[in-house]
């Protein structure tokens, strides 16, 4: 086996073809087929940029009314849904709630054969609608509050906000969780991506497929990132006056800081400047927090120590701190990022499925060769 070449995490290695996404890491840059996120978080909407990401090219006014009609008539989710969340714990983690329930779908609009294009269109669209419906619905349930239908006048973001809290959020905060799901739609071959396309060369279903990402995504060190900065800030970073001599102990120590560099940016994400510039108005014009002002100076800290290695502010540093204001619960953090990647997802099962190949890298043995076995009475 000495001539297999193993590259620990893939990094680095050409899994596939894609004309979603593109990032150039040493720069800074992310386009969704090819246009800037900046572009799009400046001028675009969530609805708008999912009909990119899934066909791949922007839409007309006329193609966008239609396509955000047929979002909005697929919100709700069957009481048998609603059923599966209210039998679980309360504790549990919404993350685990969502991946149950988007498996579940597939039971209720069963879409086994994937060389249906109509019907895996019909599929990636309700998954893409109903998500946000899922998520809040858990949310309120495991507060023994009643769940909210979702509201055919409101867009998906602001929707998403009144099935959480009751009340339509005011055009700020709609605006700014607008972006946050545009800003978080898709990034390339990330490991949820990742595990989404391979469970759908299989030709399974689209909602196993989804269901896989999304266990993916809870993982801590991917969309779970952003549930810990917040952990970090607040178990570390209590005194303001001591960010520096802190971030000088957690760097000797080698321990891992939450929210600061990233796999592919070598520079600044550019998801956390315009976040970061976002959250700014925001604590501006609700009031800011102790928290926030904390976690300005330790990215100012650490572009001094780290900036050097490459090591800026990732999106979940400033996501989190955003949320939070807006009085989403921390554990709802990656389930929201979920809502948004969603669409990411779905365009790369789709893609995935137009040049399918199943998914079978192979392995570098590290066992023994030449085993015996032992019989029991012998062991």
């Amino acid at each position: 086996m000495g001539d297999v070449n193993f590259v620990p995490g893939l990094a680095g290695v050409v899994a596939a073809k894609s004309a979603i996404g593109f990032i150039n890491g040493q720069e800074g840059i992310l386009r969704y087929r090819g246009i800037r996120i900046e572009a799009l978080a400046e001028k675009s909407t969530f609805e708008e940029t999912v009909y990119l990401l899934l066909f791949g090219a922007l839409p007309t006014a006329a193609e966008l009314k239609a396509f955000d009609a047929e979002l909005r008539a697929v919100r709700a989710v069957p009481d048998g849904i609603i059923d599966i969340l209210r039998s679980l714990p309360d504790g549990g983690h919404p993350m685990v709630a969502l991946q149950a329930a988007v498996a579940a779908l597939g039971t209720f609009y069963p879409q086994m054969d994937v060389t249906d294009r109509d019907g895996n269109r019909a599929a990636a669209l309700r998954l893409i609608a109903s998500m946000p419906t899922i998520v809040a619905a858990f949310d309120r349930v495991r507060k023994g509050e009643d769940v909210i239908a979702p509201d055919d006048d409101l867009s998906h973001a602001a929707n998403f906000v009144y099935m959480l809290t009751g009340e339509r959020p005011d055009d700020q905060v709609s605006r700014l969780v607008d972006v946050c799901l545009v800003l978080h739609a898709e990034h390339g071959f990330n490991a949820s991506t990742f595990t989404g396309r391979v469970v759908g060369s299989t030709l399974a279903n689209p909602y196993s497929a989804i269901a896989g990402a999304v266990g993916s995504l809870s993982g801590p060190l991917h969309g779970g990132a952003n549930e810990r900065v917040l952990h970090m800030l607040r178990a570390h970073f209590t005194d303001i006056e001591k960010v520096g001599e802190v971030l000088g102990g957690m760097i000797d120590r080698k321990e891992k800081i939450m929210g600061l560099g990233h796999r592919v940016y070598k520079v600044k994400d550019p998801r956390a400047t315009i976040l970061q510039k976002m959250a700014a108005d925001l604590f501006e014009s609700h009031g800011s927090t102790p928290l926030y002002d904390i976690a300005r100076t330790l990215e100012e800290e650490a572009a001094k120590r780290l900036g050097a290695k490459g090591i800026y502010p990732n999106v979940d540093f400033y996501s989190g701190l955003v949320y939070e204001k807006l009085g989403i619960e921390v554990d709802l953090f990656t389930p929201l990022f979920a809502i948004s990647r969603v669409a990411g997802w779905s365009a790369h099962w789709l893609e995935q499925l137009e040049d399918n190949r199943i998914y079978r890298p192979t392995q570098m043995y590290t066992g023994e060769t030449d085993a015996e076995y032992v019989d029991i009475a012998d062991r």
